[in-house]
């Protein structure tokens, strides 16, 4: 199968597109290259051929000989849409129910697209299964929801579309991001010695690794079209719902006498656990093959070999929202985030 992956040099897309090469797909990228800036440590031996391309500038040309396409080139993180709400649903929203529509008229057979357990927001009862009402609190958790909504409306005989809503990535990469919960917290015990939590620790995140996104996304391209047309998954497990003191006490158990520290709440109210049985049961062949103290042994193990740096942890090269606002201070992306060279 020829498998379009978009944002193939993000932080995900680092591990899935090396994982489809081994798994017999012929792979192209896509990635408009905001991130070049950030690799963490050498990733794997093959990487695909990449078009340098922004995903609202994708023609049906780009599509052509195209049997699916994973997509994942979105702008990412809440505070990133804060920020730039507007360019955020133009890129989210438009650009991504724009290259679907592009891929059904270009015969792409399968459509994979990467949502976000974020759609929840404060979501009632204690599991929430892909049934539940969406209450997305952010732009960026909105614009998942409507690009489920629009591209489903897209699903016919020809073009299948699958949701997998993403429980909060971590994990090494490559293009590592050390904005997202479990890697922040490892990244700030190796550097800080001191493992600081943003909230007060009670605020639920369903987690999963990189690497069993990969494996998810893997499994519903073998699938036979029944098991995942038009299909809401839920991606990762139900063990693996934990409340923010839990990942930290993962953390101390590896990054040893490192002070704990807890923060206030603030605006973000979300707090959700989910129900995973579905992929699980449903999906042939997905299981997870991480859980968080694993996770955080593989993340201390990387930092050991690089020597992770202060700097680096808290430079743009790992955190989406600096990086932008980088391109965007130096005048190389306009107000859109569009290259002005």
């Amino acid at each position: 199968m020829k498998v379009l992956v978009t944002g193939s040099e993000g932080y995900l897309g680092a591990l899935v597109a090396p994982e489809l090469m081994r798994a017999g797909h012929g792979v192209l990228g896509l990635d408009t290259g905001y991130y070049k800036f950030g690799w963490l440590y050498r990733g794997a031996d093959r990487s695909p051929q990449t078009l340098d391309k922004d995903l609202r500038r994708v023609t049906i040309e780009d599509l052509a000989g195209v049997d699916a396409i994973v997509h994942m080139a979105e702008l990412s993180n809440d505070p990133l849409g804060e920020l730039a709400p507007e360019v955020t649903y133009k890129v989210n929203h438009e650009g991504s129910v724009r290259l679907a529509t592009l891929a059904k008229h270009a015969g792409v057979s399968r459509f994979v697209y990467m949502s976000s357990c974020s759609v929840y927001g404060v979501a009632a009862g204690p599991n929430v299964t892909e049934t539940a009402v969406l209450n997305p609190q952010t732009p960026y958790a909105r614009c998942k929801a409507r690009v489920e909504r629009d591209v489903a409306s897209l699903a016919g005989e020809d073009f299948s579309p699958t949701f997998l809503r993403n429980a909060t990535a971590y994990g090494a990469s490559p293009r590592m991001r050390f904005d997202i919960v479990l890697n922040n917290l490892c990244g700030v015990a190796w550097t800080a010695g001191e493992i600081a939590m943003t909230s007060d620790g009670t605020p639920w995140r369903p987690l999963v690794h990189g690497l069993d996104i990969a494996k998810a996304i893997r499994c519903v391209l073998a699938a036979p079209r029944e098991f995942i047309h038009n299909e809401v998954f839920n991606v990762g497990s139900s063990t693996q719902n934990y409340q923010i003191k839990e990942i930290a006490d993962a953390v101390a158990s590896v990054f040893t006498g490192c002070r704990l520290s807890f923060g206030a709440n603030g605006g973000d109210t979300r707090s959700y656990r989910v129900d995973f049985d579905k992929i699980n049961d449903a999906l042939p062949g997905f299981s997870c093959d991480w859980d968080a103290p694993l996770g955080v042994r593989q993340l201390h193990d990387v930092f050991a070999r690089i020597q992770l740096a202060g700097e680096t942890f808290t430079g743009r090269g790992h955190i989406r929202i600096k990086q932008l606002q980088y391109l965007i201070d130096t005048g190389q992306v306009d107000d859109d985030l569009f290259w002005t060279y």
